[in-house]
């Protein structure tokens, strides 16, 4: 029977897989904690880091494979199971991130079995996922109704998306990520005073149509 300290997060789409395992791994001891899709589950990490990581592959918005893919760069002491039918065998499947695997529909004995044997890893001091440090951005040009904007990419679950920009340089504020809506901390590199930028390209065009002889009448 394992520490009960041990945390563990199921993550699937489908719910009678996530209440059958939780019931399961519950009874033999571990705290566990479930999440239908890889958004949900890294808010859940950002409540509290879990030991144990044991995620489907294919579930809708943010798949396994991505999932998995952003734990190990984001919590590399996090051990990690991926879980699929759509695979045979105890192997880990080529390109998923993840320390072992687990045939769904194979026996709990297994995956006790794949859960006993995850290498040991040295775990931050920490109960909590801290806050990332704030990014810096620069403008990337203006949209259609002529409107500074900049790409993000989002700490937490690495999509990018495109935010408004304004304000002085260097001003400090807070967005959230339009896909996994966590909170983003970030300030504009450079100015985007778009008057100045206009006046300084107007002088810069009449300075070189100068150099041109002009047209006699």
């Amino acid at each position: 029977m394992p520490d009960t300290k041990v945390n563990l997060l199921i993550v699937d789409d489908e719910s009678s897989i996530r209440m059958s395992l939780s019931y399961l791994l519950n009874e033999i001891g571990y705290h566990v904690r479930t999440a239908d899709d890889g958004f949900s589950a890294l808010a859940e990490i950002r409540t509290e880091i879990p030991d144990i990581l044991l995620s489907d592959l294919n579930m809708p918005r943010m798949s396994g494979f991505e999932l998995l893919s952003v734990v190990r760069r984001r919590f590399p002491s996090i051990q990690t199971i991926a879980m699929s039918g759509a695979f045979s065998g105890n192997e880990v499947p080529s390109g998923v991130a993840a320390d072992g695997f687990y045939q769904k529909g194979s026996s709990m004995g297994s995956l006790l079995k794949i859960m006993g044997a995850l290498p040991q890893l040295d775990r931050l001091p920490r109960n909590h996922a801290t806050a990332p440090a704030p990014i810096w951005i620069q403008r990337n040009g203006e949209d259609n109704p002529g409107v500074d904007y900049a790409t993000i990419s989002c700490p937490e679950c690495l999509r990018t998306f495109s935010q408004p920009l304004g304000g002085p340089i260097s001003s400090m504020r807070e967005t959230d990520c339009i896909f996994c809506s966590s909170s983003i901390h970030f300030a504009n590199a450079q100015p985007t005073d778009r008057s100045r930028s206009q006046v300084n390209q107007t002088s810069s065009r009449e300075s070189h149509l100068a150099n041109y002889p002009q047209p006699s009448c």
